[in-house]
């Protein structure tokens, strides 16, 4: 007898098999149950995630001996003629090799003769998009109102070619793909089942590679087999598919953790051995930039991945910022991107390497000074050490500021500290919009400090209350990260609540500002009160504009 591949031997003959498709599933068994039957229906998604599979079992459904039901039989003669592809008054058509309106129109010339021996007469139409204009307004009649036994079920992989009045007048079924776990899942359960041996690892990688389509993963299981002599195994499967070795993906970001280039082009000459795909490298260095994002954020929770490479990811975690793993994936993603644009793809996945290197997040804690006054005399040479005291990766652009007179701005000249700029722990005494102001927090979880107000503290417990038009700020993740800014900033270790309500007093981000304003307002009345101003709007006929006025300084120097 011979072989019949994975992919046919494992085809879902009943809707219980399918997998991954629960919503479209859902829909047919309970219409088939109410005997709520259409005539058109139309199944869209890409390719293998079984849009033919759910219309044969449809075929089943309708014709099978023992009634219309959502479980079919499957061991009358109708259903086993459908399994194998020849029963009568089943007429598949592949609309990619039949494009002509004759070829439609020899198809329903024998429409309205009833089937020679089931109950209905199917159309199964795939690749429907591929149909011709003249073709769907062949079809278009005989669509919209068939004869009673009659039934049209098609399927495509790009519904947006199809004609708005061919999708007015069929049921239309989305088809996702698969989750990767979930096809990994099925792997596992047919290797079991054909009694052979496999690595988990080496079923998830499939599974991956898949993209999806339940197809696609049988049919790389059987090249996986016949690849390893009747083994599955993770170390066959990454050759076969000429993917990077994960270990080879973790050396690269633990040398950017170290920041040791000499070693990261050292692993980069070793990459080039063995790999010409580089793009395919950027892939799997942005998922796993991906997976450790998902474990800094929310702890714990699996992102799909080798188990075995848990204790890789917590290792990097603690090696690399949040902020740091943000900008890596993305510079892999414009890495991608561009490589085409390189001298050649090994140089161009350097220099995506050598710019993860160089670049890295602005730190939280450095101060960033305001410019000095236009009218200073130290102007050239207070320029010098304030770049220096910007991050060592970007300076950040000057503070847009009034062309105030020398003495309406000396006031402010002196910079502000800047957020998380803090010194060693102090004990928290009650004054949040302090205690805000001194938190290593960025972003979001700053976001969420500011707009919140104090209302009560003690016994290391500590309750918040944020203003409900601020509650999209609340998380899980960014209360536990502004609960462990607070222990650093106080020493204490609190317990952290945050209710959601009316606000009754100044949050943080309101004190600041109502400072801003009344900073602003200051800077109008000493611009509006200087003699020289005054004097220029005399002569001239000149005017402040308001909107120009930037005061200088942090918001706490009026």
């Amino acid at each position: 007898m011979s072989y019949q591949v994975l992919a046919r031997k494992w085809r879902p003959r009943d809707f219980a098999s399918l997998i991954g498709q629960e919503h479209v599933v859902k829909a047919l068994v309970n219409a088939l149950e109410q005997q709520r039957l259409h005539h058109a229906y139309l199944f869209t998604g890409t390719r293998g995630v079984g849009k033919t599979t759910i219309a044969r079992i449809i075929a089943k459904t309708l014709n099978c001996e023992a009634g219309i039901s959502a479980e079919p039989c499957g061991k009358c003669s109708a259903c086993v003629e459908i399994d194998e592809g020849r029963f009568v008054d089943l007429l598949e058509v592949d609309a990619a090799s039949r494009t002509k309106v004759e070829d439609t129109r020899e198809l329903l010339e024998n429409v309205q003769y009833a089937p020679t021996r089931a109950r209905f007469k199917i159309y199964l139409v795939d690749e429907v998009h591929m149909l011709s204009q003249h073709s769907f307004n062949a079809l278009l009649k005989t669509l919209e109102e068939p004869p009673p036994h009659v039934k049209f079920l098609l399927a495509t992989t790009d519904p947006q070619k199809l004609p708005v009045t061919v999708l007015s007048r069929c049921l239309q079924f989305n088809l996702r793909n698969v989750p990767a776990a979930a096809i990994a899942a099925h792997l596992a359960t047919i290797v079991e089942a054909e009694g052979l041996a496999a690595d988990e690892a080496a079923l998830q990688r499939i599974a991956r590679a898949a993209a999806g389509s339940i197809r696609d993963a049988l049919s790389l299981l059987d090249q996986a087999i016949a690849f390893g002599g009747g083994e599955v195994r993770s170390a066959g499967v990454v050759q076969m598919l000429g993917d990077v070795p994960r270990e080879q993906v973790y050396e690269l970001l633990e040398c950017l953790a170290e920041g040791d280039a000499a070693a990261l082009l050292e692993r980069v000459a070793r990459l080039a051995e063995s790999v010409s795909d580089f793009s395919a490298v950027l892939d799997d260095l942005a998922a796993v930039l991906q997976r450790l994002a998902v474990a800094m954020a929310v702890p714990g929770r699996s992102s799909g991945g080798e188990e075995e490479d848990g204790e890789r990811l917590a290792a990097l975690a603690a090696r690399l910022s949040p902020e740091d793993v943000q900008l890596y994936y993305q510079i892999a993603l414009l890495g991608k991107r561009d490589l085409p644009l390189a001298p050649d793809p090994l140089s161009g996945f350097e220099m995506v390497l050598l710019r993860m290197h160089a670049f890295r997040p602005a730190e939280s804690g450095t101060p960033v000074p305001a410019p000095p006054s236009p009218g200073s005399r130290e102007t050239g040479k207070a320029a010098a050490p304030a770049a220096r005291s910007t991050s060592p990766a970007r300076a950040a652009p000057p503070r847009a500021h009034s062309k105030a007179p020398r003495d309406a701005a000396v006031e402010a000249e002196t910079p502000a500290p800047a957020r998380g700029d803090t010194s060693p722990a102090a004990p928290f005494e009650g004054d949040w919009p302090a205690l805000v102001e001194r938190l290593p927090l960025q972003g979001l979880p700053h976001e969420l400090a500011a707009n919140c107000e104090l209302l009560e503290h003690g016994a290391e417990r500590l309750r918040l209350r944020l203003g409900e038009s601020h509650a999209n700020l609340l998380s899980e993740g960014r209360r536990a990260r502004l609960e462990q800014a607070v222990r650093s900033a106080t020493g204490e270790t609190w317990q952290l609540r945050i209710d959601v309500g009316e606000t009754e007093g100044e949050t943080p981000a309101a004190r600041r500002s109502r400072l801003e304003d009344e900073r602003y307002l200051k800077a109008r009345e000493a611009i509006d009160g200087d003699p020289l101003v005054q004097s220029i709007k005399d002569s001239f006929g000149a005017e402040v504009d308001a909107e120009s006025v930037r005061p200088l300084g942090g918001p706490e120097q009026g």
